[in-house]
């Protein structure tokens, strides 16, 4: 048994869930929300849970098409128990909009490690390495059309490469057979203004990627870029 089924086992949600062809909007969803929801809040899986205030589980549709996965919680998402808040999480609802999604609205965010890092220091591979169970079940749950990698330290460690952001972006990639797309960090934009137009190539193209997978039109055909 590998480490990650180990982990999945000491969380009760075995077996494990693979990610196969999207199901039909009428069908149900798979069972274990239940179970991985009460399962992070307890992990004690790496040092993280003795400085955080509330692990960070994901907000959204739990039937999205679209994945948004950034880093890790900041201060604020640490203290509110949600990710992407503050000035950062405007900038992300704007990038949203301007798609013609809403936050919970055909949308799922995360954060590929659910605990906050001292000072919001990047996650050690330790670390990451510690939460990827409850990514990928997640994943396997909610069975997404499209991933958005936002950040070079969420896409580099979904993607397991050594790799600069701009050498990422501007191509389909695979994670669990899921078309992902690499994208800026809405923290690095409000820093980076004129990154914002690379950002909204990369959302076109998530969007185009997903009207691929359904053979049609996605959300937000009339759109403009985020101001």
């Amino acid at each position: 048994m590998s480490r990650r089924e180990e982990i999945l086992a000491e969380m009760g949600i075995t077996p494990v869930w693979r990610l196969k062809d999207r199901p039909s909007r009428a069908e149900a969803a798979p069972p274990g929300w239940i179970e991985i929801k009460q399962a992070v809040p307890a992990c004690t899986g790496c040092g993280l849970h003795k400085t955080r205030t509330q692990t960070v589980f994901g907000v959204g549709d739990e039937n999205a098409d679209w994945m948004l996965i950034g880093e890790a919680p900041g201060a604020e998402e640490d203290r509110l128990g949600e990710p992407f808040v503050g000035q950062a999480g405007k900038l992300l609802d704007s990038m949203l909009a301007s798609l013609g999604l809403a936050r919970g609205a055909n949308v799922y965010i995360a954060n590929a490690v659910k605990c906050r890092p001292p000072g919001n220091r990047a996650p050690e591979s330790v670390e990451a390495a510690a939460c990827r169970p409850y990514l990928d079940r997640q994943i396997e749950l909610l069975r997404p059309r499209v991933i958005v990698a936002l950040g070079k330290s969420a896409a580099t460690t979904l993607l397991d490469v050594d790799a600069t952001i701009g050498s990422l972006r501007g191509r389909v990639h695979r994670y669990g057979g899921v078309p992902l797309i690499v994208t800026y960090h809405p923290a690095y934009l409000l820093r980076n203004l004129p990154d914002k137009a690379k950002a909204w190539e990369d959302l076109l193209l998530a969007r185009r990627t997903l009207a691929a997978t359904i053979g049609g039109v996605a959300d937000g055909a009339k759109s403009s870029p985020p101001v």
